[in-house]
């Protein structure tokens, strides 16, 4: 039993609306995502288009088969737009209007009311077109998403198959014959206003828990970074430093703490300025992950206080990385000699329950302040027994 095609038009008509201002009022209220706004014009226009053929026999046949199609088609363009700007691309003015001026110059020629089964295949194959278009571009960044995509691209995936399927499968009915139930085609014809509705809610309802979750990801990056360096915050060196530690200990993998504190910031920041100083914290931030692996945790733990877990680490190499670290800092050429340096303390984990962080915290706190007392821009580092210092100045004070 067919459903009513007046009422499923009408059905159409609202959800598409429905859905297209739902989404434009999340795209107000929200964080303003570009993807939202062009997704929810999509709906509208969807909207606008279906009602314009629609009243096929109540207006000239160029607003049902030409404005109408056009309207549709710029609908599909935008929904492969707002694909494309999700994943961090440029809208493609020439590509939205392709189809749609393709449309409108064909509606020009003799012989375009004429066949309908021609119409039908034409437009199923632009709409199929911005289709792949759209699962393209999800496809091709999916790497960079870091978001649940699968269900938008399988969305897609299936309605895009729809269109496919349609260029060869439906040669057309006349409105008049869907509309009294009457000629071949109209079952297809109830099928693509099924699809197409139950595609504009399912669409609209996956693009914005992807927009939400990469939000929220955002959100998360920037509770555990440091606004001015641009490493992670304490909070960050935390919550990573227990699972490198855990991760460490697991495996039976020594790990090593460096706890890093420039010298003098106070008298450099009232000599140079607090420009000066937050350009001084910035270089060394640069310099130290240059100086580690992408597997260590580095961050700012403090206001001039930097730490650094080096995994699978031994003492005596993460002396190496914290000279090195030392050498670097003293030889920028910001500022006279003195006015740069740092001092580090070291301490390292090996044995079975040495993996704590708050511990080698105060470990290498004490490893610190003996490499401060000893004269700044020094390592130091700490030994169970005794503080064995490693009597190595990075530069002459």
């Amino acid at each position: 039993m067919l459903l009513s095609i007046p009422t499923l038009l009408l059905v159409a008509i609202f959800i598409f609306a429905l859905m297209g201002l739902l989404t434009l009022h999340a795209w107000s209220r929200g964080v303003r995502e570009r993807t939202l706004g062009y997704l929810g014009s999509m709906l509208l226009l969807a909207a606008c288009g279906v009602t314009l053929i629609s009243l096929r026999g109540l207006t000239p046949d160029f607003i049902a088969l030409v404005l109408g199609n056009i309207v549709l088609l710029l609908g599909a363009a935008l929904n492969w737009t707002a694909m494309r700007v999700f994943t961090g691309r440029p809208p493609h003015l020439p590509g939205i209007l392709a189809g749609a001026l393709f449309w409108s110059l064909w509606g020009l020629m003799p012989g375009f009311y004429d066949d309908l089964g021609l119409r039908v295949t034409v437009y199923s194959m632009l709409a199929a077109t911005y289709g792949g278009l759209s699962i393209f571009e999800l496809w091709r960044s999916r790497q960079q998403l870091e978001v649940s995509y699968l269900p938008a691209l399988l969305l897609m995936l299936v309605h895009t198959g729809f269109y496919c399927v349609r260029t060869v499968a439906d040669h057309g009915v006349s409105l008049d014959q869907a509309i009294t139930s009457n000629g071949r085609g109209t079952g297809f014809f109830s099928f693509m206003l099924f699809e197409s509705m139950l595609y504009a809610i399912g669409i609209a309802y996956v693009t914005l828990a992807m927009v939400r979750e990469r939000t929220e990801l955002k959100f998360k990056a920037a509770a555990y970074a440091d606004p001015l360096t641009g490493v992670g915050n304490r909070r960050a060196f935390m919550s990573r430093g227990e699972k490198l530690l855990a991760d460490c200990a697991r495996r039976g993998e020594p790990v090593a703490l460096l706890l890093c504190d420039l010298d003098h910031f106070k008298r450099l920041n009232d000599t140079h300025g607090h420009q000066t100083g937050d350009q001084a914290l910035i270089a060394f931030a640069q310099i130290t992950r240059n100086s580690v692996r992408q597997e260590d945790v580095f961050a700012r733990i403090g206001g001039e206080e930097f730490a650094c877990l080096l995994a699978n680490t031994d003492a005596q190499t993460a002396q190496q990385v914290a000279q090195r670290i030392c050498e670097s800092f003293y030889a920028l050429p910001m500022l006279e000699p003195g006015f740069l340096s740092v001092s580090i303390g070291i301490v390292g984990a090996s044995g079975p329950g040495e993996h704590d962080l708050s511990r080698l915290l105060s470990k290498a706190d004490n490893a610190l302040y003996a490499a401060k007392h000893q004269g700044r821009n020094r390592v130091h580092l700490y030994q169970p027994a005794r503080w064995l210092q490693s009597e190595q100045p990075a530069g002459t004070l």
